[in-house]
């Protein structure tokens, strides 16, 4: 029978590791699949979607820097209709709103991006005159020319003979024919949008930076109702707020759109190129390296890629090699005021953190493998834990064995003393009255040893099967002791001991089932009697302790001098079926059921059981009992 096992066992064991074997060569593979799909997605997906985004930052820049454009309103007719109050009172009201942190929208209401709004007067060309729109007062006020203004205005000036020249004044003077051909009307056929109406007029000065847009002069420019000059014109100029650029602006679009759970995913960088570029913002202090070559992107945001028209890529960056698909054109823009044939156009620059693209791929390669690594060690972890439970199962079982060879031990031995004096009593052997009383005693005696042993056996499977009913109610401590008194009175005297008691005055109630926690009492007691050795001493002391977190405790503590509990022995007197090597060498009768049993009593009752012993000195074990709340019921 137990070969036969043994062959179930070898091929239960297995088919379990060929099994763990089959799973580990699947998941390994799957880890090859999904890895290659994932590293093949990545380089997709990098090239797919950067594209959009680029694109929809520059959207939304382009729509943050043309709000105040949309605001005034000044449109298609450069302002045939409108005068300078007319102005003055939609920038008064678009200054007004509440500045956008961070919109969704594309276009944002930003009045600190606005530094000041002039109106400059040069239809009269022998007194030009510059105006000021100043919100806060509501009036339009006389302005000396900023020092960084003149260079603008000037240029300004010498476009306003007409309105058709003022138009084209970003164009520098003498420009060819082929030049011309990136003019905002052509866009579309450079393959990009054409201008809303609302944007045709306005012209970008990024030096500075600031939008301009020539307006029809009005005989009274207060008065929009005053005859219109057809042929004199005058300027808008809206000076933009480069520190809200830089410091607000930019870098929220770049959380935006370039941000993720872990922080920027690509370095990027504004930077006004030419013979010496200038950073107007970079989200990182060594960005960008002298090597644009490895750039993920590149985005001329005032104008179209340097395949459109090459002459206007900046000169540091165009003889540079350019991946395909890396550079974007700005899609929509203000035509950029030139001054000269150098053109140095603000770029958007964006290099991803891990490139090149290789270094993603090692780095989700190397995830997954870590990935498969903690799953193979889950595995390895599992089929551990089923060994050692097989293991524990084992040893539960032998203790299952030794716990029917005790107990059948501990029945034959009373039931051999009952079955013998009733043989004797039978066969007329107690003819003296002394004789049926030692016969009589014996009896009890070995009665009760079988009670109390079937006691323990079905509160233990009570206890495991989860079935105990307790009537939990108040109780007092002495309550509990006579009840415990009553039935150990006989044990104790018949085995000559000596049993002391130290009652502290005064302690409060403890919540329990009378019956269950004088159970567990007797254990303990019975427990100190068969380990007392030749010392016939026992002292049951109860007092009260503040158990910290403000609650409060009682304790019932049974000392022994007896044999006392080895180190190597104490962590494991409570587990059920448990009984020590030395106990059973010296024969000592138990089942290894009553301590088990007595602190599955204690937990039930909220509260628990500890020991203290001493190899030769003796043992101390406590009951910790929780008081009832009310903090006056108190027994004296």
């Amino acid at each position: 029978m137990d070969k036969k096992r043994a062959e179930w066992s070898s091929i239960f064991w297995v088919t379990v590791l060929s099994g763990m074997a089959s799973l580990v060569i699947m998941v390994a593979v799957l880890q090859y699949r999904w890895t290659q799909q994932l590293i093949e997605a990545t380089e997709a997906g990098t090239g797919n979607s950067l594209r959009p985004l680029t694109t929809s930052w520059h959207l939304d820049f382009y729509g943050e820097l043309s709000a105040i454009c949309v605001a005034l309103q000044v449109g298609p007719d450069s302002g045939a209709h409108d005068a300078w109050a007319d102005y003055l009172q939609r920038y008064t009201k678009w200054s007004h709103q509440d500045i956008a942190a961070d919109t969704l929208e594309t276009v944002s209401a930003s009045p600190d991006l606005v530094e000041q709004v002039y109106i400059w007067e040069t239809s009269n060309s022998t007194n030009p005159r510059l105006l000021r729109l100043a919100p806060e007062e509501k009036k339009i006020v006389s302005s000396e020319i900023p020092q960084g203004l003149k260079l603008l205005l000037a240029r300004l000036q010498a476009a306003s003979t007409t309105l058709p020249r003022a138009l084209r004044a970003w164009q520098p003077a003498g420009v060819s024919g082929e030049e011309k051909s990136v003019d905002p009307r052509a866009m579309p056929s450079l393959g990009l949008p054409r201008w809303s109406g609302a944007m045709i007029g306005w012209q970008f000065d990024e030096n500075i930076p600031a939008v301009v847009h020539p307006l029809v002069h009005h005989t009274q420019p207060y008065d929009s109702n005053s005859p219109v000059h057809r042929v004199a014109v005058d300027w808008m100029v809206v000076v933009l707020n480069l520190s809200t650029i830089r410091q607000r602006i930019i870098p929220n679009l770049t959380n935006r759109y370039f941000g993720g759970p872990a922080g920027l995913e690509y370095k990027l960088a504004v930077v006004e190129a030419g013979r010496t570029p200038h950073i107007i913002y970079s989200s990182d202090a060594d960005f960008p390296s002298g090597d644009v070559a490895n750039l993920d992107s590149r985005m001329n945001i005032f104008g179209p890629s340097p395949n459109v028209g090459e002459r206007l890529f900046f000169p540091s960056v165009k003889n540079q090699p350019v991946r395909p698909g890396n550079s974007f054109p700005g899609l929509v823009w203000f035509p950029v005021i030139q001054y000269g044939s150098q053109y140095a156009p603000w770029t958007l620059l964006l290099q991803h953190r891990t490139t090149p693209l290789q270094t993603i791929a090692a780095d989700i390669w190397r995830r997954n493998i870590m990935t498969g690594g903690v799953v193979l060690l889950l595995l390895t972890i599992d089929m551990a834990l089923i060994v050692i439970a097989s293991g524990r199962a084992h040893k539960l079982a032998k203790l299952q064995l030794d716990f029917v060879a005790s107990v059948s031990h501990e029945l034959l031995t009373p039931l051999a003393a009952i079955y013998c004096s009733g043989q004797n009593a039978k066969d007329g052997l107690l003819q003296a009255k002394g004789d049926v009383i030692e016969h009589g005693s014996m009896i009890t005696a070995q009665t009760r040893q079988l009670t109390d042993l079937v006691k323990d056996i079905l509160l233990f499977a009570s206890a495991e099967s989860g079935t105990n009913r307790y009537s939990m109610r108040p109780l007092s401590v002495s309550e509990l002791l006579q009840c415990v008194l009553k039935d150990v009175t006989v044990l104790v005297e018949g085995g000559g001991f000596v049993l002391e008691q130290d009652l502290e005055a005064g302690l409060p109630l403890v919540l329990g089932d009378l019956r269950a926690l004088s159970h567990c009492l007797q254990n303990l007691i019975a427990n100190a009697i068969k380990y007392s050795g030749t010392n016939r001493w026992i002292r049951i002391s109860v007092s009260g302790h503040y158990a910290g977190n403000g609650h409060e405790e009682v304790r019932i503590s049974v000392h022994d001098l007896g044999v006392g509990i080895s180190a190597a022995d104490l962590p494991h007197i409570f587990e059920p079926f448990y009984r020590s090597a030395k106990s059973v060498d010296a024969q000592i009768h138990g089942t290894g059921l009553g301590l088990a049993v007595a602190r599955r009593i204690a937990e039930a009752m909220g509260g628990r059981l500890s020991v203290t012993s001493e190899v030769g000195v003796g043992s101390t074990f406590t009951l910790h009992l929780a008081v009832v709340r009310q903090r006056d019921a108190r027994v004296e």
